[in-house]
């Protein structure tokens, strides 16, 4: 009896031991990042029968075992993972909707300057210092597209090569967890399957880690070893094989980096970005493909609509040299980048139609040799055609099948704005035709100076020596040139239209008559043998009309086209872009501080299980050193005893 006596304080002993080691190690531990609290499982040793019943062996430690929760960690993850992608997608957009809405370093300033510099024009048309003004605001316009263009390059800069980074170092944890897996596989079997508690909390720290840059979900194998998945359930581990991952340029956009899986053959797989989200990077790609490829875009659309609206107008003008005006601006040009294709032919895009331009990227692909092709929106994959987004496409003299590329109308547009204007006298702020009402003419009847939108039949109206002259008998007009088709519209009445060549033009007053892209009303009286002229303008020194056209186009709805017709000015475009950024922002910052309490509600949940009471852990250090005491008591007890037994012998 006193050798089990003995061997009961023995076990006794040891559990006291154990647990003594086990919440000194957790004492130890309770700053480390992801430990989780670890205790002892103690059971009863067999009973030993004896004629008087059965008599206890005292007890033994099972297991070591941590306090883990499955269900809460996957709380925590899912809820952080959201909060990084949140926190990121915050913190990029907060740079681009700060500098877009700034009232001094913005688009609205500079807009109202160069309007006003054209409205001084408009006010004092001879004037060398207005015209000064004008091209100075000008430049300033573009000086002021092509900052904001290059801070959004510097932001989608830092962005790649975040996502360059990021992408990096998941492919760096996957072969850490892989490695981690290895361990634990061999500790847990050189262990009787005991749980190698440490190295599952290391490797549960490297999947909340890797969580914060994508999201994650997991996978436990009957060996120990997990299995990690990340976005929509991309394998990055399996066992102990990790998958390698790296950023290289996207064969769609070569200006933009893709996740790449690296094959054992050295192959590269593209990852689409929709199967990526969460985390950190899932904040990048959404923050590059929504505000910031917006942002470039309608920037670029209103840098598109000003330079070819303004050179259109001024092409329609006369400079004080009395010529016709030429471009304010540089001419924008459509982006187009190729994809991987059989042959070097390149399509030749422009632009059809500006109103029509939406801010879309668009993907061509040949469909056979001889130029047809299919036209898709890369925001969505829906087909459209060239005329309805506002555009022309020429293909090459020989296409090959599948060959694609990436159309990009106003990516690049607010980068390459410039100014070609530098000589004030070449404004061209007069129109190039005027009209008179001629000497002698015995009618009251008055013509309104002409309004031309088009150049090209200028030389039908004759010279400045012998301009058009349109003479009323009989009540018509007659005198048109015979090359020119004519549109006349009473006053309240629809337009009438005649085919060239044209004998007579019934008169009204207050009628319109359009010939050869000239346009003028004329109203009042009118007597046989009256007669008007119309003609070159040799007196444009101090002519503002088209000027004053010019500076309409500030309040003219000239972009975004709805049921045909333009819906929006630059202003608004530019406008509609701060809102759109601007809500953007409001909303993620918002639902980053909502994350952020789910994040905080999750990881106190999780902590209360897993984590380490120090209160808690010091009242069982006075536990089991109380138990070890009692534990060598007995073990005391034993020894005397069996002395003292040995004495009876002696």
């Amino acid at each position: 009896m006193g050798s089990s006596l003995f061997n009961i304080g023995l076990t006794g002993l040891n559990a006291a031991q154990a647990g003594l080691v086990t919440t000194s190690h957790n004492i130890a531990n309770a700053g480390t990042a992801g430990y989780s609290r670890q205790s002892t499982v103690q059971s009863t040793n067999p009973a030993m029968f004896t004629g008087s019943g059965f008599f206890g062996e005292g007890t033994r430690v099972d297991t070591v075992k941590r306090a883990y929760n499955a269900f809460l960690n996957n709380q925590v993850l899912s809820a952080d993972t959201k909060f990084n992608e949140y926190d990121t997608y915050s913190t990029e957009i907060s740079q681009i909707d700060n500098m877009l809405a700034d009232t001094t370093v913005g688009l609205s300033p500079a807009l109202q300057s160069f309007f006003s510099g054209v409205q001084e024009v408009a006010a004092n048309p001879s004037s060398i210092p207005a015209r000064q003004s004008m091209i100075s605001t000008a430049q300033g316009l573009a000086s002021r597209l092509n900052n904001l263009s290059q801070r959004l390059d510097d932001v989608r800069s830092g962005i790649e090569t975040q996502i360059s980074d990021t992408v990096s170092t998941i492919s760096t944890y996957a072969k850490d967890i892989a490695d981690i897996n290895n361990k634990i596989m061999i500790a847990q079997q050189a262990g009787s399957a005991q749980p190698a508690n440490d190295l599952l909390d290391q490797r549960d720290q490297l999947v909340q880690e890797l969580n914060k840059l994508v999201r994650v979900s997991t996978n436990v194998d009957s060996d120990g070893a997990m299995s990690v998945f990340i976005g929509t359930g991309q394998p990055l581990v399996v066992g102990s094989n990790p998958t390698t991952l790296k950023a290289l340029p996207s064969t769609a956009d070569p200006s933009r980096v893709d996740a790449n899986i690296i094959t054992q053959n050295g192959g590269t797989i593209a990852i689409p970005e929709s199967l990526l989200g969460g985390g950190k990077l899932g904040g990048l790609l959404s923050m590059r493909s929504g505000a910031l490829d917006a942002a470039q875009n309608q920037l670029g659309l209103i840098a598109v609509g000003i330079s070819t609206a303004v050179n259109a107008q001024n092409a329609l003008g006369q400079d004080l040299n009395g010529n016709l005006g030429g471009d304010v601006f540089t001419r924008p040009s459509v982006g187009v980048t190729r994809y991987t294709n059989a042959s070097t032919a390149f399509p030749t895009v422009d632009y059809s139609d500006v109103s029509k331009l939406t801010g879309d990227d668009y993907k061509l692909t040949f469909t056979d040799t001889v130029g047809s092709y299919t036209l898709t929106r890369v925001s969505d994959g829906t087909a459209v055609t060239a005329a309805n987004v506002g555009l022309s496409i020429t293909p090459a003299a020989a296409s090959s099948v599948g060959d694609s590329f990436l159309i990009q109308p106003t990516r690049y547009a607010a980068g390459n704005f410039g100014v070609t204007l530098s000589d004030t006298r070449m404004i061209a702020a007069a129109a190039p035709i005027t009209a008179a009402v001629s000497k002698g003419n015995l009618g009251s009847a008055s013509i309104t100076a002409p309004v031309v939108s088009s150049t090209a039949d200028l030389a039908s109206f004759g010279t400045a020596a012998a301009p058009l002259k349109l003479t009323y008998a009989a009540g018509s007009l007659t005198g048109f040139p015979a090359s020119l088709p004519v549109t006349y519209t009473p006053l309240n009445g629809s337009p009438i239209a005649l085919a060239a060549p044209v004998a007579s033009v019934p008169y009204t007053s207050g009628m319109t008559i359009s010939v050869g892209g000239v346009s003028f009303s004329m109203s009042g009286a009118v007597q046989d043998n009256d007669s008007f002229t119309v003609g070159p303008n040799t007196g444009g020194v101090s002519d503002s009309r088209n000027a004053v056209l010019l500076g309409k186009l500030q309040t003219t709805k000239a972009l975004l086209s709805a049921n045909g017709q333009p819906s929006a000015t630059y202003q608004s475009v530019y406008s509609q872009l701060v809102s759109t950024i601007g809500n953007k922002a409001r909303e993620v910052s918002v639902n980053r501080d909502a994350q952020q309490s789910l994040v905080d509600q999750a990881t106190s949940a999780q902590q209360s299980v897993a984590g380490v009471n120090l209160d808690e852990e010091a009242a069982n250090l006075i536990r089991y050193q109380q138990a070890y005491q009692a534990a060598g008591k007995v073990m005391s007890i034993a020894s005397k005893l069996f002395e003292q037994v040995l004495s009876l012998g002696q």
